[in-house]
């Protein structure tokens, strides 16, 4: 193999041994990247849905309220009270069903069934007051506890997801740790193989040609050529000397020519 060769393979073995690294280390600070997308995009999403439940829920208790309380209202208010409690249903639904589409926890599910049983029953009792079918005492001794179930039902919900969130955040953190530990290892090794690299190719050389700079200076005086050159420079001493070599080897052939 060719100096030239040799010279290309160490350049390229250095060169892999960062695209190596490089790889490495993108892979998993990518995975890690990935996880706490998850967690955002499962857990936090359900943390949201239940928040806004709440307070959906608390307005449809307000609205259904002010229908069993203040009856003679004015019709303005009775008006916005009916506006407000629909606009809190729809957007109790709307968060329900993205619930619904989100379960990611073991019992969330079954959090998510009862939430919608006792939804659906929460709000025939709110139609029927609504309708004028409605009694105070249907409110307390039916919308009330329904309405209490159902909240408890989305902290359920909540405090799921939150524990989720703390308990992945601490998976997350100890692989971070040891990716630490893996990189700090990679790189250690990375390193070494570099410092073996650099070592050997310029140890390489530099004996290859200070070899061949004391041959020549060798064949130079055994060929009865006398020779000046002081210098420490290796590359130096051989094309003088090769200069050296082709001034004798010129004097020869003009010494046989005269002949």
């Amino acid at each position: 193999m060719v100096l030239k060769t040799k010279l290309s393979v160490g350049l390229g073995f250095l060169f892999a041994i960062i695209f190596a690294l490089a790889f490495f280390c993108s892979y998993y600070v990518g995975k890690l990247s990935e996880e706490a997308d998850s967690i955002l995009k499962n857990n936090y999403d359900s943390i949201v849905y239940s928040k806004n439940m709440l307070s959906s829920l608390d307005d449809t208790r307000t609205s259904i309220s002010s229908t069993i309380f203040n009856p003679g209202d004015s019709k303005k208010l009775s008006d916005y009270y009916s506006h407000l409690f629909e606009t809190s249903r729809t957007d109790f639904e709307k968060n329900l069903k993205a619930e619904n589409n989100n379960i990611t926890e073991i019992h969330e599910k079954d959090y998510v069934d009862t939430l919608n049983r006792d939804y659906a029953v929460y709000m025939n009792l709110c139609d029927k007051i609504k309708n004028g079918l409605g009694t105070t005492s249907m409110y307390f001794n039916e919308v009330l506890p329904c309405y209490g179930k159902l909240k408890q039902s989305i902290h359920s919900i909540n405090d799921l997801n939150m524990e989720a969130v703390v308990r992945k955040n601490m998976i997350t953190k100890q692989q971070s740790s040891n990716v630490k530990t893996y990189m700090s290892v990679t790189a250690a090794l990375c390193i070494i193989l570099a410092f073996g690299y650099f070592w050997y190719f310029p140890f390489y050389v530099s004996n290859t040609i200070s070899y061949l700079s004391k041959r020549i200076t060798e064949l130079l005086g055994k060929a009865g050529i006398a020779s000046d050159i002081k210098t420490n420079d290796e590359a130096y001493i051989i094309l003088q000397s090769i200069k050296l070599l082709e001034k004798k080897l010129g004097l020869d052939n003009d010494e046989k020519k005269s002949l």
